[in-house]
């Protein structure tokens, strides 16, 4: 099967896009990438759900290719069952490289199961590997920032401390998403500078982008920007 796979995916090849998607991820070998749009990855993922033996894909990793791996990704986000959803993610995780791979996962199963996710993301959080954390960080955001906020969630954002680009860009997303959804309640975290200078800056940046802050707000927040940075 995975031989099948890798013929459908390089019949669905495009050099141009290979090309100018490959230079978008500096984590990945540009040998690695294929070349296949994302609408004709999630129509491939979508026949493979149907395959009984996509068990047997989805146990081999890790994947030669970079589209090996985002067909995983959305096989596991379509998965309607929390626990093997989730089972599956966490067994996926070391696995994923690259920030594309990373944010194309975001299982539909989550949405009605958040009071047990959160242990998961947790101990996400709390990993060492760059793209567990973002991923981690990233479900927070996604499940966490409407009528399920509490404090504590940015809390354990702010608490994170990385050199790691692609961790540092997710606190940023999530902070500037958290300032549009729950501005007063956030705010204290970009005025006690919680974050690093760079993220906080970076924040105030994607704030001031986001047409769901209002005017007043981004003048604000442009007054809160760490010089030099």
């Amino acid at each position: 099967m995975i031989k099948e796979i890798e013929n459908r995916l390089f019949e669905l090849q495009d050099l141009k896009f290979r090309a100018f998607h490959a230079g978008l991820m500096p984590t990945v070998e540009k040998e690695t990438v294929i070349g296949v749009r994302t609408p004709e990855l999630r129509k491939c993922a979508k026949e493979l759900v149907k395959q009984e033996d996509v068990e047997g894909f989805l146990q081999a990793l890790p994947h030669r290719y970079f589209e090996e791996n985002q067909l995983q990704a959305i096989i596991i986000s379509e998965m309607k069952d929390f626990d093997r959803c989730v089972g599956e993610v966490c067994r996926f995780l070391p696995f994923v490289d690259n920030w594309a791979t990373c944010d194309i996962m975001s299982p539909k199963a989550f949405k009605k199961h958040r009071p047990e996710l959160l242990s998961y993301i947790r101990d996400w959080i709390a990993s060492d590997e760059t793209y567990t954390v973002r991923f981690g960080i990233g479900m927070l955001m996604t499940h966490f920032l409407d009528e399920d906020f509490q404090l504590q969630y940015p809390e354990m954002v702010a608490d994170v401390r990385s050199e790691e680009y692609y961790v540092n860009m997710m606190i940023a997303w999530y902070f500037a998403t958290a300032l549009a959804k729950q501005y007063d309640r956030v705010l204290p975290f970009i005025e006690n500078r919680r974050l690093d200078p760079w993220t906080h800056n970076k924040t105030i940046q994607k704030a001031v982008e986001s047409y769901r802050i209002t005017d007043d707000q981004k003048a604000y927040l442009r007054n809160l920007k760490v010089s030099g940075k």
